[in-house]
């Protein structure tokens, strides 16, 4: 059962992403042949090269000739090619994708490993200290905006540190894992911990809500009534349940996360998918803007896939829905 109920789920995914891709290119290019020949041709070409281009991207055929060679084009790995470099949009994702990934990977490790025994904590020992300190956690970190919280950071670990003496951390900038495994990491230690921080504070409360349900349910009751011990209640029946609304908003956050953390990767100056987004809307290149939200919609789709098909394996329940 549960091989057909991914079946089912990859059928959809697969729908879903079509549909994606016919609405991301019916609106950025569908009705802007000429525009988009004038911005590819150069804003000194004339009228003959304007045509030219036109006919040598294809854009003078109907909209559905237009679309399949876009979706051949996605087939083989291709977004075109952007009007200010006039280079394959692939290659502006191929370098600022690695930078993205590093970030949000590192920092969801980290704002799990953070988020969940915090949570965890709270719920197990409800209105004591313990509590209350993960509270005050949530709260503050809740209450920071990412830009504040980065900012703070190079403030603090960096600029003060520096002027100690001390330089333990670099302002900004990116070095590849390929490169030099040691750089790359010192280098995203601070926007990790930005990151992580913020999103670790949505994980203690919603893991703390959750795990208190659970452990007022009656099949909790009754584990505990046959004598199994509080650990086992609490870690092998209690958190199981608990932890599948922390998939459901993993699922979301790392999917959006992937099409690049503007706000994080612009204040550690890291030249990734946000901020390659960013300079590509300022400069009026679309074909790289309908590139990045087209994988951001599709790194969300594709995540929900993956919730869907852990929530089948955590809950038999899910698979004959």
């Amino acid at each position: 059962m549960i091989f057909g109920f991914i079946l089912r789920r990859l059928t959809y995914l697969v729908l879903v992403v079509l549909f994606i891709t016919l609405a991301t290119y019916f609106i950025f290019f569908a009705g802007n042949a000429g525009d988009l020949a004038a911005r590819f041709a150069g804003h000194a070409a004339g009228p003959q090269a304007i045509a030219d281009t036109e006919i040598r991207l294809g854009l003078n055929h109907g909209f559905w000739y237009q679309y399949w060679h876009y979706l051949v084009g996605l087939a083989h790995g291709s977004f075109g090619l952007d009007f200010q470099n006039q280079l394959p949009v692939v290659s502006e994702i191929a370098r600022a994708f690695p930078v993205t990934a590093s970030l949000v990977v590192g920092a969801a490790v980290l704002w799990l490993l953070i988020g969940i025994p915090i949570g965890i904590m709270s719920a197990v020992h409800p209105h004591t200290k313990r509590d209350r300190a993960g509270t005050l956690f949530a709260l503050t970190f809740l209450s920071m905006p990412t830009f504040v919280l980065g900012v703070l950071a190079l403030l603090v670990l960096y600029f003060y540190l520096t002027e100690a003496g001390l330089h333990w951390f670099p302002a900004s900038g990116y070095v590849g894992l390929t490169q030099n495994p040691a750089q790359w990491f010192v280098h995203l230690i601070l926007p990790w911990f930005t990151l992580a921080l913020v999103q670790a504070a949505v994980y203690t409360r919603l893991i703390r809500s959750s795990l208190l349900d659970t452990l007022g349910e009656d099949y909790i009751r009754t584990a505990r009534a046959k004598g199994l011990s509080r650990r086992v209640v609490i870690y092998k029946h209690g958190l199981r349940a608990a932890l599948t609304p922390i998939t459901t908003q993993l699922g979301i956050d790392v999917g959006t996360l992937l099409a690049g953390a503007v706000v994080t990767e612009r204040v550690f100056g890291l030249t990734g998918l946000g901020e390659l987004s960013l300079s590509a809307l300022f400069n009026g290149n679309l074909p790289v803007v309908a590139a990045v939200v087209l994988l951001a919609a599709v790194f969300i789709v594709v995540m929900n896939t993956i919730v869907d098909i852990v929530y089948a394996l955590l809950d038999p329940r899910v698979r004959v829905r």
